[in-house]
């Protein structure tokens, strides 16, 4: 699956800090054969990715619309469509699919989302679904590349 990670707030901090779990995450998707991209309403954002050593996961970076995502994107002419995002910003996945992960503002030791996204990024990959609420299937009309 081609999976697009928000950055501010989903795996950076307003501290800088990188969240608790990236790493293992972004390398456990590409080790079961997804592609990840970055994507940033603010930009692109490898200055970032390269700061906390997440290029080996990244395949590449995108400027992410800032509002009416699916016809944004469909006008985008990216490369690849997302199969499922990952954002702070609950109407992100509810118009593209994907989950809705926790804001991260500042480190915490207690911080485990990122192995919670992978469980169930795991789940949709091998169902199709998950039960979280967190999920948002993609919708059906007709949003994709």
């Amino acid at each position: 699956m081609n999976i697009f990670f928000d950055v501010d707030f989903t795996w950076l901090g307003l501290d800088q800090s990188l969240r608790p779990g990236t790493h293992e995450t972004m390398q456990r998707l590409l080790a079961d054969g997804h592609k990840i991209y970055i994507w940033s309403g603010v930009g692109i954002r490898w200055p970032e990715v390269h700061q906390h050593r997440l290029t080996p996961y990244v395949t590449d970076c995108f400027v992410k619309p800032l509002s009416q995502y699916a016809e944004r994107v469909a006008q985008m002419d990216l490369p690849v469509w997302p199969d499922l995002v990952i954002d702070d910003f609950p109407e992100v996945p509810a118009a593209l699919g994907g989950f809705w992960i926790r804001p991260y503002f500042y480190f915490s030791n207690t911080d485990d989302e990122m192995e919670v996204i992978y469980r169930l990024i795991t789940e949709v990959a091998r169902t199709g679904r998950s039960a979280d609420r967190r999920f948002k299937p993609k919708p059906l009309n007709g949003a994709s590349a």
